[in-house]
């Protein structure tokens, strides 16, 4: 039962490997000199994604790097494909990473060199949300550099397919969605477009306790696997409302990915999709427009949590100057406030920075931002509280 599989999460471990070395100190900053050239291993390959990659080389060959592109399709494949080169010495100079503890075991086996130099000069303790910091900096260091935010569990609907079922009203709340999904079905559309993979399946799950259980549940439940929270009929709800939101899929969904369900929402086959704000960047390749050809939804009451994660970057271990130069120019560009907003304009993202100007950006990344001044909103996602071997477990227990 998932009930008992989730209390069952407090007993995995991530393989702790080799003994732990002590942290590493503080590198100092790279002395001026020539650069290496910079491999980045990521998992950017989607049309838009691939848009907003190019942003950040460009900045980065105008700042004097050599940006060489190492794209991998998926992001299980790709931190795979790290990790092992990692490990096996062939290192990239950087890495993409999610912002949760997908590096935190790289850390810990004196893996990662840290960006301290380039956090202290940045100020990013004031610059960066509190939930983000506390992933990225281990034991005082800094070892990822992040350049966006997502927020995972956006309720994403087109007009096209609610002026077919005749819906004329946006839900503001879970019963209401649910009643315009029994009229997407009735009008012989998809209610939800999704796709049957592991890490979708979660994002549904994760959108269900945040709007059906809210945030003290979601907390209980997924941080601290309370016994009593899981076995409540609070939770009991919530599941329920998982279960019913598989009544809404199509048959085609299995091994579908995201990008293909947001366009069954494109081209106005299907209703909604939960999803992360990445997909902005599919409607925009679309030239489609949020307000008019589509909506966004955070939540379905003021309260209802902000689930936050985002990409960072981190940097294998290396003592060569001119890759240490690289890396660090890299850390540098990533932060650049033109940057946060070029990259993340494309992204569907919203900036990591709090003091860029995002005045140019959509109007569902402008409702974002207003949510993460509420701080008693924003959580992170289940990976933020759970190590991989823990967030694995949970998705095997959804599916």
């Amino acid at each position: 039962m998932l009930t008992a599989g989730l209390l069952g999460l407090g007993t995995k471990v991530f393989p702790a490997g080799s003994p732990v070395p002590a942290p590493a100190a503080n590198q100092a900053p790279a002395k001026s000199g020539p650069l290496a050239k910079a491999e980045v291993l990521h998992w950017w390959t989607s049309s838009s994604e691939s848009a907003a990659v190019k942003t950040i080389a460009e900045a980065y060959r105008k700042a004097g790097g050599t940006w060489v592109d190492t794209a991998i399709a998926g992001a299980d494949q790709a931190r795979a494909v790290a990790i092992n080169r990692i490990v096996g010495g062939n290192a990239p100079v950087a890495a993409q990473f999610n912002t949760t503890k997908q590096f935190q075991d790289l850390v810990e086996q004196n893996m990662l060199n840290n960006m301290d130099d380039v956090a202290a000069a940045e100020g990013w303790d004031k610059l960066l949300p509190e939930t983000v910091l506390n992933v990225i900096r281990i034991k005082g260091h800094y070892y990822a550099v992040p350049i966006n935010l997502h927020m995972q569990t956006w309720f994403w609907y087109s007009k096209a397919a609610f002026k077919k079922a005749g819906i004329v009203k946006e839900p503001s709340t879970i019963d209401e969605m649910f009643a315009a999904l029994d009229k997407l079905k009735a009008a012989g559309l998809v209610g939800l477009a999704h796709g049957g993979q592991a890490w979708q399946e979660t994002i549904v799950f994760q959108a269900m306790l945040a709007n059906v259980g809210g945030k003290d549940l979601s907390l209980k439940v997924i941080r601290d696997r309370d016994a009593k929270a899981i076995n409540s009929d609070a939770f009991k709800n919530v599941l329920l409302a998982f279960k019913r939101m598989q009544s809404y899929i199509d048959a085609g969904s299995p091994g579908r990915n995201w990008n293909d369900a947001t366009a069954m929402l494109i081209s106005g086959k299907a209703g909604f999709q939960i999803m992360g704000d990445w997909v902005k960047g599919e409607f925009a390749a679309a030239k489609q427009t949020p307000g008019k050809d589509f909506g966004c939804i955070a939540g379905f009451n003021s309260t209802a949590p902000y689930l936050i994660q985002g990409d960072a970057f981190v940097f294998p271990k290396t003592t060569v100057e001119p890759v240490v130069r690289a890396q660090k120019l890299l850390a540098k560009t990533l932060m650049t406030p033109s940057v946060q907003v070029d990259f993340n304009k494309l992204k569907g993202s919203i900036p990591i920075r709090s003091d860029v100007d995002t005045s140019s950006m959509d109007l569902c990344a402008q409702s974002g931002m207003a949510i993460m001044k509420d701080k008693s909103r924003v959580l992170g996602i289940s990976e933020v509280y759970l190590t991989p071997d823990q967030n694995g477990a949970l998705q095997d227990i959804l599916t």
